[in-house]
């Protein structure tokens, strides 16, 4: 754990409640509770016996009741840490009670509601959040340096990854497991991978061949597949599993070709290969370069799982703080990769053309244009090779009239 002191500290403490106690909960909890620029005065769960286990060894306020806390408790910001499901109308209430939010990704399960509670949180002035913590990760922020210098050229191409073995049986019974409730792969896995292609590329002008497939679950998909087309002319590839047992945990890659040189990242570090004609940037030269996380990464005053989240909740403070609107990933970006996985969802359940849509060729038919193309090769060459093409037209009707039967 580093010693050393988030920028954020100050005499002035911000109150902050903490919504959902599950595995993402208890970790925001665990680290802004240890943030000298922050008070926890509250947190919220469905579970009495881990708030009875907080209230014993914590003494936090505790509710099962959101709005009940609401009421009781002055709070200047919430960290909403629910299933998806339930995201869209706590956001609204905070933020019709001037509360900031930082809200666990996805935002929503519908754009519309992305787009509204977006519009809300301008019109309130209220400071927003989502927890795409890849945002922070110091590899994934050099890329985006990177492009933003033009250090690649012009972007042509991109290969978005994420794998994990995550579902590895059949099986249920979690909130992770149902699609309306914000479960499944392309919700909860694939949404980091579209957060960094928006932060990278803008939003697409549209998406196809998508693949929502299963592999163990039955209510939700375990792959996701698709390309995403993009108003400049350039494309990208999304390829998601959280099937695949080969890794450890979850693994995130980008790979980004342009027309001076190619970027790939992952979260332990930035590879750059950069041609003779590239605008090279300080620090870097041409061919292959290599800069690691660690030190590209900002040390935290409180590590857990990664700085990428200590430092996502630190922003977060900060900008409550200074009333700063504009972070590095806020509901307006965050609405952005709401809007591709609704357009990745309709473009799945359109389904892919068959041969079954179009009237097939009969063999006879196929069998007449092949034998009229060989007549044409003997009028050519001459008759030296009609021996050959004999040989081929016998063939080709033995298999006609084999195809018929």
């Amino acid at each position: 754990m580093s010693t050393a002191k988030p920028e954020t500290a100050r005499a002035d403490v911000i109150r902050i409640g903490v919504v959902g106690l599950g595995k993402m909960g208890l970790s925001h909890l665990s680290m802004i509770r240890a943030h000298p620029g922050v008070r926890v005065d509250a947190v919220v769960d469905a579970n009495s016996y881990v708030l009875d286990v907080l209230t014993k060894y914590t003494g936090l306020q505790t509710f099962t009741d959101y709005a009940e806390m609401l009421d009781a408790v002055p709070l200047d910001a919430v960290i909403i840490a629910t299933p998806t499901t339930f995201h869209a109308e706590m956001v609204r209430t905070a933020l019709e009670r001037d509360i900031d939010v930082f809200c666990e990704k996805p935002m929503c399960l519908t754009s519309a509601d992305a787009d509204a509670l977006t519009a809300l949180s301008i019109e309130r002035r209220r400071v927003t959040q989502v927890g795409y913590h890849n945002r922070f990760v110091g590899a994934f922020a050099e890329v985006k340096r990177l492009l933003d210098a033009g250090a690649i050229g012009r972007v042509t191409h991109v290969l978005a990854e994420a794998y994990g073995p995550v579902v590895l049986r059949p099986t249920g019974g979690t909130w992770r497991s149902k699609r309306d409730h914000g479960g499944g792969s392309l919700y909860d896995y694939a949404a980091h991978p579209l957060d960094l292609l928006s932060w990278y590329c803008g939003s697409p002008s549209g998406v196809g061949g998508t693949v929502l497939g299963t592999v163990f679950s039955r209510e939700t998909e375990d792959q996701v597949y698709s390309t995403l087309y993009y108003p400049d002319g350039s494309t990208a590839q999304l390829s998601v599993d959280w099937s695949d047992e080969s890794l450890r945990k979850m693994t995130t890659k980008i790979t980004i070709w342009g027309t001076a040189g190619k970027i790939y990242s992952d979260r332990q570090e930035c590879q750059v290969y950069l041609r003779d004609t590239a605008d090279i940037p300080d620090g870097y030269d041409p061919g292959w370069n290599v800069r690691y996380t660690t030190e590209l990464t900002e040390q935290v005053w409180f590590y857990l799982r990664g700085e990428e989240y200590s430092a996502q909740l630190d922003d977060f403070v900060r900008r409550v703080r200074d009333r700063d609107l504009d972070g590095r990933s806020t509901f307006t970006s965050a609405a952005v990769t709401d809007r591709v996985i609704e357009l990745l969802t309709a473009d799945a359940r359109s389904g892919a053309s068959t041969s079954n849509d179009h009237e097939p060729l009969p063999m006879a038919a196929t069998a007449l244009t092949i034998g009229d193309r060989l007549d044409r090769i003997i009028n050519v060459t001459g008759d030296k090779i009609r021996p050959i093409v004999s040989s081929g037209r016998a063939r080709l009707q033995k298999r006609t009239r084999k195809g018929s039967s």
